[in-house]
């Protein structure tokens, strides 16, 4: 599904959810656009047009209001870039995580918005995070497990959402419990609950939100990761790219567009990514 903006539409984007007199409080002031490097803007805008990659399986980072249309964190910080860059923004819409990873490997889209991952980090330059959330287990009440540590056990299934930030976290760190993939994240509770799962992993607020109004469950008390939520542009782009685009999360940090989002949105659970210094690679930083 793709829908298409012009940084002039950026107003009608956020009507219900943002009015323009807010927003131009939390926006930075740009170096003018006509000073950048043209290969820069044509790494990032091949078409002419900047194509974000979204995932609308993490409802900290997206989700769909009435009307359909995309808003949330990851919007905000698309169309920002997008007026860096000076050209119009492109969202692409992904239901899960693994499919907005692909879509940003297929080349049909020029950045996106991923968990930090070393499998994915082949492929993919990561900035720092701008929001970092939680992976929680949930369990029955008449469970045994009362911690984490006593979930990798090979008669405890684990269901996960296939090709989540957490599969692939737990994919390295389970020796013995094992996995059981569906199809994404929001259906995670709802397996666990039909098909008798012994345990079932998630982010915080997806498990807290599939859960409302169900008895006889309950999350383990501490979480089992820290997710880190980035921005990513295929390495193919080149260093530069990368440079810009961790400079870039950097200043929407530093002045609070990220915090003014959260704040926007009501996200709960969840805070802004620790300041990082742009010129090293989150997979390697110590």
């Amino acid at each position: 599904m793709r829908i298409l903006f012009s940084t002039l539409a950026l107003t009608t984007l956020l009507l219900g959810s943002l009015s323009w007199a807010s927003l131009a409080q939390t926006q930075p002031t740009f170096k003018d656009t006509s000073a950048m490097h043209a290969d820069l803007i044509k790494a990032f805008a091949p078409t002419g047009v900047l194509r974000a990659s979204l995932n609308l399986g993490n409802p900290v980072l997206a989700n769909r209001d009435a009307q359909g249309k995309p808003f949330g964190i990851s919007i905000d910080l698309a169309m920002q870039l997008g007026k860096k860059l000076g050209v119009p923004v492109e969202l692409v819409v992904n239901e899960t995580a693994g499919k907005s990873v692909a879509t940003l490997e297929a080349g049909r889209a020029d950045v996106g918005f991923f968990a930090i991952d070393p499998e994915r980090g082949r492929d993919i330059a990561f900035t720092a995070a701008y929001v970092q959330i939680e992976g929680y287990y949930l369990v029955r009440d008449s469970s045994s497990i009362q911690r984490n540590d006593q979930v990798d056990v090979a008669t405890n299934r684990v269901v996960v959402g296939k090709g989540s930030a957490y599969d692939l976290f737990l994919t390295r760190h389970l020796k013995h419990a094992p996995l059981e993939r569906v199809a994404s994240s929001q259906v995670v509770v709802s397996s666990f609950l039909d098909k008798g799962f012994e345990v079932a992993a998630g982010v915080k607020q997806q498990l807290e939100a599939d859960t409302k109004g169900v008895t006889g469950v309950r999350m383990l008390a501490e979480r089992f990761m820290v997710i880190n939520q980035a921005m990513g542009v295929p390495k193919t782009k080149g260093p530069e790219a990368a440079l810009f685009l961790r400079t870039f999360v950097e200043e929407m940090k530093a002045q609070g567009v990220v915090k003014d989002s959260m704040t926007r949105y009501d996200i709960q659970g969840a805070g802004v990514g620790p300041a990082a210094d742009p010129k090293v690679d989150p997979l390697t930083a110590p």
